[in-house]
């Protein structure tokens, strides 16, 4: 099954790590969770769930909605929630204005021994960052995540509710295309001709909701998320309507 999923020998590891936390619910009886997961990379795990005919006793959490990177918990018929699969942290930022972006803080934590899997959404604000990580990072950032870059930090634990989430930043597009193709839409959104569109498809640099496409026919969904790669990520918001030339209307929301 798993060797059907995946072509990559990547993918299948992942799937591989994947089934045995689920066997390991199952045979012990006990919660347990993956490390965090892209989006692409949950997108496969939900795959091979949907084909081994599992509906129920798991879910996906990366400590608020909007989350990209998530954790997958299997939970035991005895549980009807996740316990404390995830911590969550605040640093505080010394100086005022910082400009610590998003890849200074992560490469403070490479820097600390931490890799990526282990971490999830990092949400930087002008003063303070806040952290989704494994329970086994707590002590780690608390002791001795003190410096990112020049910047002097604080780390103090919070709550799930108290979490920081920056507004996201776009850019609303309107446009019109003949069809609602991956070529057309990618167009759209990143101001280039189809043609163009279309030799990125082809040559495998477009996502299309977190999982390579390289048909540039394929249909795109409303919602759907588009990422091309060095041009950065959008979303289909709305399609719907027809001009007088029967072209149809779109709104695309560009992140910035």
């Amino acid at each position: 099954m798993i060797a059907k999923l995946a072509q990559e020998q990547e993918d299948r590891l992942l799937l591989a790590r994947v089934w045995d936390k689920y066997e390991q619910t199952r045979r012990k009886n006990i919660p347990s969770a993956t490390v965090f997961l892209s989006p692409r990379e949950q997108q496969l795990a939900q795959s091979l769930l949907n084909a081994a005919g599992i509906r129920t006793g798991y879910l996906f959490d990366g400590g608020y909605e909007e989350a990209e990177r998530k954790i997958l918990i299997f939970l035991p018929d005895w549980a009807e929630e996740a316990g404390e699969e995830l911590v969550f942290l605040r640093a505080d930022f010394h100086g005022g204005d910082s400009g610590l972006t998003h890849r200074d803080i992560l490469g403070s934590l490479m820097g600390l021994g931490i890799t990526r899997e282990r971490v999830g959404d990092i949400l930087v604000s002008p003063h303070s960052a806040d952290m989704i990580a494994s329970p086994s990072l707590r002590e780690l950032f608390l002791q001795e995540w003190t410096q990112a870059g020049r910047v002097r930090l604080t780390v103090t634990e919070i709550p799930r509710e108290d979490l920081r989430i920056p507004q996201a930043q776009v850019r609303t597009i309107r446009d019109t295309v003949s069809s609602l193709r991956l070529d057309a839409v990618v167009s759209s959104a990143f101001s280039m001709s189809r043609g163009k569109a279309s030799e990125l498809i082809a040559a495998g640099k477009v996502n299309l909701d977190h999982v390579p496409c390289l048909k540039a026919d394929k249909p795109v969904a409303q919602g759907a998320v588009i990422t091309a790669r060095g041009l950065g990520k959008a979303r289909l918001v709305q399609a719907g309507g027809l001009t007088k030339k029967g072209r149809i209307g779109i709104t695309i929301e560009k992140f910035v």
